[in-house]
This record gives structure tokens, C-alpha cells and sequence, in this order.
């Protein structure tokens, strides 16, 4: 390189757990060229450049783990790769996304190093890195860098690609209670909760049992009401008008003042309310019908309007919205105080992480400033206050000051319209009172309501919306899992993936398999092709009719792509042989300490992973799978055919489960106690040879069955079939397993 500069040679999209980290992450491979020779504290007036652009790295806590520890680092000379990681984080911040995780790793090239950073959507965390290194470098050749430009460059990509505050909401809501959830848009927010026949899916504030039928009302708003009145739900009085006359004739009848609104339109577009006159009658039906398929003149009724949010059949959040005024000052226009005194709120803004839009002149702010004889471009007196909104934002949280029995109706509405999650927009001068008592009524009934004004209220306090919804998707204790099984090592993989899904098979649960062979589920070959990959596994999860999975993973896997899954009931190692793989892509090595990569270090992935749960099935004749035991949050079942073998043994004389070969016979062992399952003779894939690697992926299997809660009816068949041409194997089964079995789904239902 004829100049410091920072190329990235390569981009490895992790979508899962890999070696260093649980969630999706971004793995760049960057050259630093001259970089190798200067760290920060051989760049004179670097660090002094770089904070002063990104003062808030002082609460990047970095290797030291304390307050502006990267800044020690900065000071101290750290090379400008680990720079770029810190950079990159911060840049994605500003942008509106979480806190992320990084890594800085030197490879067995000079200069070239592997850095790791979370992955919230592909584009953004590249345009993070892109916009990272063209800052470094301008602090190092001291020019110019427009901060507030890159800091608008990645707000605008993450509210474009990110999941909105909605989505963000539930989805956090469901990981922190351990619940999987897989993005099914890359940039939109239709998202699966859980995984195969456990599966809940969500788009924004609709769910999968948000009916299509009880949507169709809501947009409806003449239907709403005839539906709501017929159970006593109070509401304006009011009808569906054809021209603007008919309007005024409904208005006369009705009585003024009134409100114009579409029939079926949404957000409050074409609203106009306490009308009192026949030519503002006329101009805001000339409106509202071209916002929807017909308009309603309805009773205006007094008060502010009201967003109550119900899901499930209960109130979990209410907000009240806001007359919207500026004062004159007898210099500025209706416009120019508008963004003075009302757009300057930093909470006002035109993305989704705003919990208050920026006011504009509509038809209806028109209309307001008509009534009191101004224009935008007019200039108000000094004191002169001016009315632009009667119901603005729904602003302030009102949650705790609902009447009970205004909570109850709110209720009843959404049950009459069927809705699992609804905003009912209800009209009334004060919430704490019955709405009988004050002329209140109920105005609107909305499917997929926003919930951002009751994550982010403008005054108040934020509720706990998204945790609503997933509590009220999935019961107590259920988190969206289906028993999963993840296997990999060296060797043995797919024997033993495919022999623990027909062991799953006999137990009577639709299983689904992605392995070296292809996709199969049940008995059935869904693919020819090699689906031991990240694509493989995750057609599994996403297949409603998938009761139990197994899914193989190589090294290759866990390096390019991660793990289809965040978590897993069962992991399997069947063995580590170096020498037979070559990783060199990847620059794996021997050995290397924490600064690279090593078999051991790629296989324990499978075993960091297992739920606290489940189980790590391990083969104890392998000194390096072995170690994995102390890394495993959930039980281990040690494998290996000699009972005699020094972990095995050791493991089981600590009262723990091990499974091995005795006197012939496969053996389930826990400390003393023994089950004889079988004789390995009666093993069709063992046959006369007796390989000991063939045995060894037996037992892996029966190992991985047994963690799982399998009958020993149930392995002991499944083994002794294994392999055979027969129709139905399941009829080979003792008849009290048979009758112990769930009953077959039909075809349709399962596939």
C-alpha cells in the first residue's frame, strides 16, 4: 500500500450462534495495511480527532471493563482494526439500534484481522463499517468528517431495515422470556415466535390470531357501530351519507355539532370534528371521501380523545391525546410558530422511534385556522393563542386513571368486533368516570394498533405492551420450543442424526431432519440435497407440522453461516479429528491460544448453546469432546463403548448418565444402577462387523433418545429397525408403547 488505509477483504454473515457469540453477527476480515506498524498512540492528534467527533466511546468499557476503558485503550496504543469495531458499534447507536457486541482478532496474516460485531440486519452493519473507516481515516489525515450527515445515513437505514418500535417491543418481550424469534422479511416485520409446531407469528401489532373477518369490521366503521350498539356499547349517534347535502341533512337531524369521517379509513386521515356549519360540513365530506369507500356524519362529542389498548380481553395501556395551540408574538407566522414552538420537541419526528410526529398544515388544521379567521402565513398577535389540532398525539399516559367499568367496556368492544388486540378509541372529558355519566361514547374499534405511544409516551409512564402480547400468544411456562436436537464432530454426523430421527419417529412425534442426505420428514424425503447447513435447519423451524428436529452442523457450518437455531434441547459431539478437516478458509489452527481459531473452539459451540434444560451427549473415548462437559448449562450423558473408559467412569461413580457397552449388551448406566437395552447383535446397522465407530454412533443416538424422554420400548425398537425395509415400524413396538403413542395427525395437517 502506497498509503495508511483500511481494505475489508472479506464479509462472513453469521445468522446464528457461532464461536463468538449467541445472536447474529457480522465476521469482516480486514486488511490494515501500514496501520500494523502505528497504533493510536503513534497517530499524533488521532484519539483527540476521534473523541471529539464520538465523545460518547468514553462509555465503551472495552477490555478493562470500566467507564471510558476504550479510551485507556486509545491512549494506552491499540491498532485500528479494534478502532474500527468501536467505531462501527457507536455509529449503529446513534442510529437508533442496542448496545451490540464486538470482537478484534489478529489472523495468522500480518495485518489482517477478523472483526466481529453484532448483526441487527445485513445492510445496516455494512453501512456501519463502510461509514466506521471512512471516519478513522479522516481523524488520521486530519480532514474534515460530516458526523451529523453518517449519523442521518444510518438513522435512516436502520428505520428502513430495522424492525420497528412495534415489533422491537414484542420481540424483546419474547426473548427475555426465552422464546426464539426468527425475522421471516428481512427488512419488514412479519415475525415467527418459537419454533415448528410451537410457532406464533406476529406483524407488528397483529398476531396469527388476529382474525381476518374481525379486521374487515373494524375497518368498517358504520358495521362497528351497528355491532357495538346492538350489545350496549355506548356511541355517537350517527349514519353513512351520500353527497355532501345528505351529510348536512344527518348533521341537522343528529344535531351540531358533528364529526365527518371515512367509513373504513385508518389514523385519523379525513376526521374532522365539532362542525357546526352547513359549508364546513360540506368541505370536510369533500375530504373524507376521498379517503375512503364512504363517510359517517356522526354525534361530536365532548372531551379529548382516548387511545385504550386491549389485548387478550384486558387493559393493558391507555393514552389521552391533546388540543395542539401555539401563541403569537406578533412576528412569525402560524408556520414558522408551528416549528418553533411545536416541531423543536426533539420527541417529534418522522420515523417510528418518534413517540410524537411533527404537526403539519392539513385540511383539518385548515379548517381549524378558518374558524378563527387566520391562514398559515398569517401572523397572530402577541398573546394571541391559536388552536392547529383539537386531537393530536396521544400523548400522555392515562393508564392508571381508567374507570373500571370504562376498562370493561373497552373490553366487551373488542370481543364484539373479535379482535385479540385492539386500540379503542373512545371520546370523554374525564377517564376516571363512567362514560354514562359524562355523554362518552366509543369511537372507533382498530385491528393493529400503533404501540409506540404506549412504549414511548410523551408524558407518563411506558407500558409493558409487548410483554402483553407474548404472554397472551403463549401460556405460562411455554416457551415456543420444540425438542431439538443439534449434532456435529468430525465424524459419524449423519448416522446419528438420522438414527435419532427415527428414534423420534417411533415415539410418535412428526419429526423433521436436515442433515448431509437432504431434509426428510417423517419417513418422507422432502430433499436430495446436502441440508446440512444453516438453510437445511432452518426450513425445519420454520415448518408448523415439525413436532421434534435434528439437525447436523459441521464446522463449516458454525464458521460460515452459525447455527439455524439460538438454542437446543439436546447437543451432540461425536468427535474432534483436526487432521481430517481442512478449516484453512477460516484459518483454524492447532493450536493458538484466544487470539485464534481451533477445533475446540468451533465445537463447543454446539455444547454453549444446550438450554439449561437440556442435555449434551458426549463421547467420552474423546479427551477433547469430553472437555466440553464443564462448558454444558444443562445435564451431560457421557457415550463410549468401554465402560472402563476414565471420563466415562469417573462420570458415572458421580451418580451421573453414561451409555456403553456390557457383557454385549448396549447399557443405559446411572452411577451403579444398569438397563440392559438390547444386545448389540440385534443391531442391524452394527451387524457382525461390530466397527467400533458404527457403535459408537449407536450409542451417540441412544444417548440423545434418552436425554430426550424416550421409552426404552421405544429406542430399543427404534435401534433394532433401524436401517430395515419395513412399512410401519411403529408396529413392531410393544402394544402398551403402542398405546402410549400420540395419535397420527392426517398427512395434510403434518406435512
Amino acid at each position: 500500500m502506497n498509503k495508511k488505509d483500511i481494505i475489508i477483504r472479506d464479509i462472513i454473515s453469521l445468522r446464528g450462534p457461532s464461536i463468538w457469540t449467541y445472536p447474529p453477527s457480522i465476521e469482516a476480515w480486514i486488511d490494515i495495511g501500514e496501520f500494523e506498524d502505528f497504533p493510536t498512540n503513534k497517530l499524533p492528534g488521532f484519539t483527540e480527532r476521534l473523541t471529539a467527533w464520538l465523545p460518547s466511546l468514553v462509555e465503551h468499557r472495552c477490555s478493562y471493563n470500566e467507564h471510558g476503558g476504550f479510551l485507556r485503550r486509545l491512549q494506552e496504543g491499540t491498532w485500528i482494526g479494534h478502532v474500527l469495531e468501536h467505531v462501527a458499534l457507536e455509529l449503529m447507536t446513534l442510529g437508533g439500534l442496542p448496545d451490540g457486541f464486538g470482537r478484534t482478532r489478529e489472523t495468522t496474516t500480518r495485518g489482517v484481522y477478523k472483526l466481529v460485531i453484532s448483526n441487527w440486519q445485513d445492510d445496516i452493519t455494512k453501512t456501519a463499517l463502510e461509514l466506521g473507516i471512512e471516519l478513522i481515516l479522516a481523524a488520521v489525515e486530519d480532514q474534515p468528517f460530516d458526523l451529523a450527515d453518517a449519523t442521518k445515513t444510518m438513522r435512516r437505514r436502520v428505520d428502513r431495515k430495522y424492525l420497528g418500535p412495534s415489533t422491537a417491543a414484542i420481540v424483546n418481550a419474547a426473548e427475555a422470556r426465552g422464546i426464539p424469534a426468527i425475522r421471516l422479511l428481512d427488512d419488514g416485520n412479519l415475525v415467527q415466535l418459537g419454533y415448528g409446531a410451537a410457532m406464533r407469528r406476529i406483524w407488528t401489532a397483529e398476531t396469527d390470531q388476529t382474525s381476518a373477518i374481525a379486521e374487515t369490521i373494524s375497518r368498517d366503521k358504520d358495521l362497528t357501530k351497528t355491532l357495538l350498539s346492538s350489545c350496549g356499547v355506548p356511541i355517537p349517534e350517527g349514519r353513512e351519507v351520500a353527497s355532501p347535502d345528505d351529510a348536512w341533512d344527518a348533521a341537522e337531524d343528529i344535531g351540531l355539532p358533528v364529526c365527518v369521517k371515512p367509513t373504513d379509513g385508518n389514523h385519523g386521515r379525513g376526521v374532522f370534528i365539532d362542525l357546526n356549519t352547513k359549508e364546513e360540513v360540506a368541505k370536510a365530506y369533500s375530504i373524507a371521501v376521498n379517503e375512503g369507500s364512504g363517510v359517517l356524519v356522526e354525534r361530536s362529542i365532548r372531551g379529548a380523545e382516548h387511545r385504550l389498548l386491549v389485548i387478550g380481553g384486558k387493559l393493558i395501556a391507555a393514552n389521552r391525546s391533546d388540543m395542539i395551540t401555539v401563541t403569537g408574538e406578533g412576528k412569525s407566522t402560524v408556520l414558522e410558530l408551528i416549528d418553533s414552538q411545536i416541531n423543536i420537541d426533539p420527541r417529534r419526528g418522522s420515523t417510528e422511534q418518534h413517540p410524537l410526529s411533527i404537526i403539519r398544515i392539513d385540511a383539518a388544521a385548515r379548517m381549524e385556522l378558518e374558524r378563527q379567521k387566520l391562514s398559515p402565513d398569517d401572523v397572530p398577535a402577541a398573546g394571541r393563542e391559536v388552536l392547529i389540532q383539537r386531537n393530536a398525539n396521544h400523548a400522555f399516559d392515562c393508564t392508571d386513571e381508567v374507570h373500571p367499568d370504562t376498562a370493561e367496556l373497552a373490553s366487551l368492544a373488542a370481543r364484539i368486533v373479535g379482535l385479540d388486540i385492539a386500540g379503542i378509541d373512545l371520546v370523554c372529558l374525564d377517564i376516571s368516570k363512567p362514560l354514562s355519566e359524562q355523554g362518552g361514547a366509543i369511537v372507533e374499534v382498530n385491528a393493529g394498533p400503533s404501540l409506540l405511544m404506549h412504549i414511548k409516551p410523551g408524558i407518563g409512564k411506558a407500558r409493558p405492551v409487548g410483554q402483553a402480547i407474548v404472554n397472551n400468544l403463549f401460556a405460562e411456562g411455554l416457551r415456543g420450543r420444540v425438542p431439538l436436537v443439534g449434532v456435529t464432530g468430525t465424524h459419524g454426523k449423519t448416522a446419528v442424526a438420522k438414527l435419532i430421527a427415527h428414534l423420534i419417529y417411533m415415539s410418535g412425534q412428526h419429526a423433521g431432519l436436515a442433515c448431509s442426505d437432504g431434509i426428510f420428514l417423517g419417513r418422507r424425503q422432502v430433499q436430495k440435497t446436502d441440508a446440512a447447513n444453516w438453510a437445511g435447519g432452518r426450513r425445519l423451524l420454520l415448518n408448523r407440522a415439525v413436532e421434534a428436529a435434528v439437525v447436523e452442523n459441521g464446522a463449516r457450518v458454525i464458521l460460515g453461516e452459525g447455527l439455524p437455531y439460538d438454542r437446543c434441547s439436546v447437543g451432540v459431539v461425536t468427535n474432534i479429528v483436526a487432521e481430517d478437516e481442512d478449516l484453512s478458509r477460516w484459518d483454524v489452527q492447532p493450536t493458538g491460544g484466544e487470539y485464534y481459531t481451533t477445533h475446540r473452539s468451533i465445537y463447543r459451540t454446539q455444547v454453549d448453546v444446550v438450554l439449561s434444560s437440556g442435555h449434551a451427549v458426549l463421547n467420552a473415548g474423546d479427551s477433547l469432546v469430553a472437555e466440553f462437559a464443564e462448558l454444558c448449562d444443562g445435564e451431560v450423558i457421557f457415550y463410549a463403548a468401554d465402560p472402563a473408559c476414565p471420563a466415562l467412569a469417573e462420570h458415572l461413580a458421580a451418580g451421573k448418565r453414561g451409555v456403553y457397552v456390557s457383557e454385549g449388551r448396549i447399557t443405559l448406566g446411572t452411577g451403579t444402577e444398569e438397563i440392559r437395552l438390547c444386545r448389540l447383535g440385534d443391531v442391524p446397522v452394527i451387524g457382525k462387523q461390530k466397527d467400533p465407530a458404527t457403535i459408537a454412533n449407536v450409542l451417540a443416538a441412544i444417548a440423545a433418545g434418552w436425554a430426550m424422554d424416550l421409552s426404552q420400548e421405544v429406542i430399543a425398537t427404534g435401534v433394532k429397525t433401524f436401517g430395515l425395509e419395513l412399512p410401519d415400524p411403529v408396529a413392531l413396538l410393544p402394544q402398551r408403547a403402542r398405546k402410549s403413542l400420540p395419535a397420527k395427525k392426517p398427512a395434510a395437517v403434518r406435512n
